[in-house]
């Protein structure tokens, strides 16, 4: 058994959905300006710039490992899959979206439970419990690093100290390079695969990195510039059907 703890930031995006720095830069921002040992691309319901990532890894010419993610909508709000080998499609249910990741071997994983995208909501702590017991997700992301999720990080740390059977987890929910291992999860081991035994074993724990208030301040000046690209990205597909299916902001 390894007695080396790893980082992995399992929650970034590209400009593949609504990020704004490209897969090329994203491997070489962890190459050279972080110590993560995993990272997992989870853009908006495609897996496109996870694979092209896993590929570029694959060439060796990385010292870190990549997990094919994807943070999908559901009819409640939006889940992490992790460890995935297809695309799962939008606009399902939570039970029905958890159930495809699991069929693909992958790993069910709440992204910001108490926002207002999470599947429980801002006030949505009684749904917990019900949610443990009926949908069988994996881990619960108890830290994400987005600067206007404090308290929704505060509600689901407090949530998630009674154990429960499921695995904590954290990431950055990076939009930009500067915010890539932000957030992490530390996990038993180096590889990718070791961060699965981990969530798999309960042994998983979130935190974050310490960053001064000037650093926080440069991070939210770039929200509007995600908002932007929202739109953008809205306007320029709002005649592609497929677009509009498989990509949500």
């Amino acid at each position: 058994m390894s007695t080396y703890w790893g980082k992995a930031d399992l929650h970034i995006h590209s400009n593949k959905s609504d990020g704004t720095a490209s897969i090329e830069e994203i491997m070489g921002y962890v190459q050279d300006e972080t110590d993560l040992d995993v990272i997992a691309i989870t853009d908006h319901n495609t897996i496109e710039g996870a694979l092209a990532a896993r590929s570029m890894c694959d060439s060796g010419a990385y010292r870190f490992d990549v997990i094919v993610g994807e943070e999908i909508t559901t009819t409640d709000g939006h889940i992490l899959g992790l460890f995935l080998t297809e695309h799962v499609p939008a606009r399902m249910t939570t039970v029905e979206t958890i159930r495809m990741i699991e069929r693909q071997g992958g790993i069910a994983v709440v992204a910001h439970p108490f926002s207002n995208q999470g599947v429980f909501g801002p006030f949505g702590r009684n749904r917990f419990q019900e949610a443990v017991n009926d949908w069988a997700f994996h881990a619960l992301e108890t830290y994400n690093s987005l600067p206007f999720l404090v308290w929704a990080n505060s509600v689901a740390a407090k949530l998630f100290a009674g154990g429960q059977g499921i695995a904590a987890t954290g990431g950055s929910d990076a939009h930009f390079l500067q915010a890539v291992g932000t957030g992490f999860t530390r996990f038993r081991g180096r590889t990718a695969q070791e961060v699965k035994a981990s969530i798999l074993a309960f042994e998983t724990r979130a935190e974050s990195k310490r960053h001064g208030l000037s650093f926080a301040w440069r991070l939210a000046r770039n929200i509007p510039q995600v908002f932007r690209l929202r739109a953008w990205n809205r306007q320029r597909c709002k005649g592609d059907a497929t677009y509009r299916e498989n990509w949500s902001a």
